[in-house]
């Protein structure tokens, strides 16, 4: 495979979509508080980048396969967090 300048655009900009839920994801687990968090944007996130994964095996293109599967697992944690720290009505 051929790493040129595209891998490493998409590598770059994979990575900065990838840790963007990072902050909320500390602010979460710190402060046990998810009330003002979307549940159905973090859904919708979770489809989007579920099927980046599934696209970039289709086209063998590791910075797609990598930076969205990353992003899968850091949405998934988002998730439970979010179930976790359900406020309880």
């Amino acid at each position: 495979m051929d790493f040129g300048w595209e891998q490493i655009l998409g590598l770059i900009a994979g990575t900065c979509t990838t840790i963007a839920v990072i902050p909320q994801i500390y602010k979460s687990w710190k402060t046990k508080e998810v009330a003002d968090v979307s549940p159905g944007m973090f859904v919708i996130l979770l489809i989007g980048v579920g099927l980046w994964v599934v696209y970039g095996f289709t086209q063998k293109d590791i910075p797609i396969i990598a930076t969205n599967g990353i992003s899968f697992g850091l949405n998934s944690f988002m998730m439970y967090l979010m179930v976790k720290y359900k406020v309880k009505d």
